[in-house]
């Protein structure tokens, strides 16, 4: 992840075109359609590598997505193409789904770099793979929703089993930094329980929502099955929150939101999971491989240029190994520089937006005056498009701002500790429980700490591997409820329970 470059900006052109991907002005997409926004209104969605708008996208309104909930209460209630759609014939469209996705990776990679500012080289090789992976895990499972046959009080005299049932019409809240794999994440697991979905995309990175509803008409999705409503979280989000045809919101973004989500879900009794921030410890202990700790730490807290939740952005290393892994950490920090995230070579793209960017940078101030002091970087990178240097700050205590609050962006935190003990202690105190991860060669320590971290995943010796098998989510402030693997299949699924007199 944390491979030197040799692309900087100044040697390449930030207006090197794509070679396939043709944005269109984007329209809302409901029933299988595509349609303006009622009432007409627009809003830009911007290339972060350079400022400029990419193309007009359709602000929906509330009316737009009650329209949307409807063709999904459609198609979901009355559409029998969809609802007695056997379990195989269901697998076989998201493994067609997966297919698609692979036939148009090349587009959809740069669709996904001109939306985001990642580099070629991560949407190409990570997002858009295992947007596909996705789907063809989800694949194999309509064929293996089952419920139990129960033994019950009543002994020989009934016969009690459960059914595993679609929740209904799924309302799914994306966010900017991994949209089509997080678009994967949601829809999969969704569509293979048999339930119907009206997506919004996070308003600054709407293309590849759009470009995969074109692949759901190619791939034979009945219409209405998923629908694609753009526009920002205050109007758009809110209004399918509070939507009375909605049974079951997913999120993913921020704790502020997830909390407003909550409020607005309380009136019709929405089921709600929400995956939301995180200020993830990486526990670098002296008996650790300090050099492959170091890099991966770099990988940890910069790849998507630190837009991560999982982002490994408290980095604890024990005192007496702090000097040799710091030595590691800087040599290999000062070698990264940002790109043309369309250069195959470029490794550190650019920030979401300028907004966010002055926001990251703030922090930077916020550190040192708290008493932090600048290692490496710290600073914006020229004055066209949103990129920053990579930024490692040393001298953090636990208690600063930089080290408890989130940043989404490429800023490290190292903070010394002294024993396991206060490593563990310090790494804890933290409203976040997302992800952890810890370095040691004492495997009986590593799994001791495993069990004492409180975040939804702890790695040990490696750091933000994800697999579609395995669960994810967090703890605390990060949220509620676990995605990807069979966890995924509970969410979107109810469990009715049938008794039958066998007396009668």
């Amino acid at each position: 992840m944390a491979e030197t470059l040799t692309a900087s900006l100044e040697e390449i052109s930030v207006e090197l075109k794509p070679a396939k991907a043709n944005p269109k002005p984007g329209k809302l997409f409901i029933g299988g359609e595509f349609v303006d926004a009622l009432s007409e209104k627009t809003f830009e969605t911007r290339n972060p590598a350079t400022g400029a708008v990419i193309t007009p996208i359709a602000e929906a309104g509330p009316e737009d997505v009650e329209l949307a909930v409807r063709a999904a209460r459609k198609a979901f209630e009355d559409g029998s193409e969809w609802r007695n759609m056997s379990p195989r014939d269901r697998g076989r469209l998201l493994w067609k789904l997966s297919e698609l996705i692979r036939a148009n990776a090349e587009e959809l990679a740069e669709l996904e770099t001109l939306d985001t500012g990642k580099p070629i080289f991560e949407s190409s090789r990570f997002d858009i793979p295992l947007a596909a992976e996705c789907f063809e895990y989800y694949a194999g499972w309509p064929t293996k929703i089952a419920g139990e046959t129960l033994a019950n009080s009543a002994g020989g005299e009934a016969l009690v089993y459960t059914l595993k049932e679609p929740v209904g019409v799924c309302g799914q809240i994306i966010p900017w930094n991994f949209p089509l794999q997080m678009l994967a994440w949601k829809a999969a697991p969704a569509l293979a329980c048999g339930n119907t979905i009206v997506m919004k995309p996070a308003e600054q990175t709407p293309l590849t929502a759009l470009r995969f509803a074109e692949l759901t008409l190619e791939a034979g999705l009945p219409a209405g099955v998923f629908n694609v409503v753009t526009g920002f979280g205050p109007k758009t989000g809110a209004a399918l929150v509070a939507n009375p045809g909605v049974d079951k919101i997913a999120f993913t973004g921020s704790v502020e939101v997830g909390k407003e989500i909550m409020r607005g879900a309380a009136g019709t009794l929405k089921r709600v999971s929400l995956e939301l921030g995180g200020k993830s410890p990486n526990i670098i202990f002296a008996d650790a491989d300090l050099e492959t700790a170091a890099k991966f730490a770099l990988g940890g807290i910069f790849f998507n240029q630190g837009e991560m939740c999982t982002a490994g952005s408290r980095i604890f290393v024990e005192e007496a190994g702090y000097d040799q892994f710091m030595s590691v950490m800087r040599a290999r920090a000062q070698k990264m520089v940002a790109g043309d995230p369309l250069h195959p070579k470029t490794r550190l793209g650019a920030l979401i937006s300028e907004e966010h960017l002055n926001r990251v940078l703030n922090y930077v101030t916020v550190g040192k005056e708290e008493g932090a002091s600048v290692a490496i970087g710290g600073a914006r990178i020229g004055t066209k498009g949103y990129f920053m240097k990579p930024t490692v700050l040393e001298g953090v205590t636990n208690e600063m701002r930089v080290a408890q609050e989130e940043i989404f962006g490429p800023v490290a935190s190292v903070i010394k500790f002294m024993d396991m003990e206060e490593g563990v202690r310090e790494a804890n105190n933290s409203q976040f429980g997302l992800a952890a991860a810890l370095w040691t060669r004492d495997i009986k320590k590593a799994h001791a700490i495993a069990r004492r971290v409180k975040a939804g995943t702890v790695w040990i010796n490696t750091i933000s591997t994800t697999d579609n098998a395995v669960p994810f989510g967090g703890y605390k402030s990060s949220g509620f409820g676990r995605e990807l693997g069979k966890s995924a299949i509970d969410l979107y699924s109810e469990t009715k329970t049938v008794w039958v007199d066998l007396n009668q």
